[in-house]
C-alpha cells in the first residue's frame, strides 16, 4: 500500500515538472487557443519551481516508503517467552499464542494458577522473559 503512494506521488511530481513541455503540445493537439497557449508558455517560466516540488515530493515518498520498510523490518516478533512461577520459581518456556491473550497460566511444578499482575494484560508481561506479541509491536494487548 505505501509503495503505490510513493508511485503515485512520484507520477503527480514527474506529470508537474514536465508541465512546460507536454501542455502545449496537448493544447495544440486538442485545438487551443492562442491564449492557452500563452498560459502554458508562461509555465514554462515556473518549470525550476516545478521541478523543485517534484523533487521534493519524489524524496518525501522515498523517505515514507523507506521508513515503513525499515520499521517493518524492526518488528520481528518473538513468540518464545521463559515464565517463571512467583509461588515456587519454577521455569519453564512456553510459546505465546498470536491470535489471544494469555490471562491464565497453570505452573507445570506446584499446579499454581497464574493471573497478570496489576498492570499487565497477560501472563507473559507479567512472568515472561518477553512480552506478549501485541505489546511487543506497540499496540494494546487484548
Amino acid at each position: 500500500m505505501n509503495h503505490t503512494k510513493s508511485l503515485i506521488g512520484s507520477a503527480i511530481a514527474f506529470l508537474i515538472a514536465t508541465s512546460c513541455c507536454w501542455m502545449p503540445a496537448l493544447i495544440v493537439g486538442v485545438g487551443g487557443a492562442s491564449s492557452l497557449m500563452a498560459f502554458a508558455e508562461g509555465m514554462e517560466q515556473l518549470s525550476g519551481v516545478f521541478m523543485m516540488i517534484g523533487t521534493g515530493l519524489l524524496g518525501w515518498g522515498g523517505f515514507i516508503f523507506y521508513q515503513k520498510n525499515q520499521q517493518s523490518d524492526m518488528t520481528t516478533i518473538q513468540l518464545q517467552s521463559t515464565l517463571t512461577c512467583p509461588n515456587c520459581q519454577a521455569v519453564k518456556e512456553e510459546t505465546m499464542p498470536t491470535n489471544a491473550c494469555q490471562f491464565f497460566y497453570e505452573c507445570t511444578n506446584c499446579k499454581k494458577i497464574l493471573k497478570p499482575k496489576k498492570g499487565d494484560c497477560c501472563v507473559y508481561c507479567s512472568y515472561g522473559t518477553v512480552a506478549c506479541p501485541p505489546i511487543q509491536e506497540g499496540k494494546n494487548c487484548c
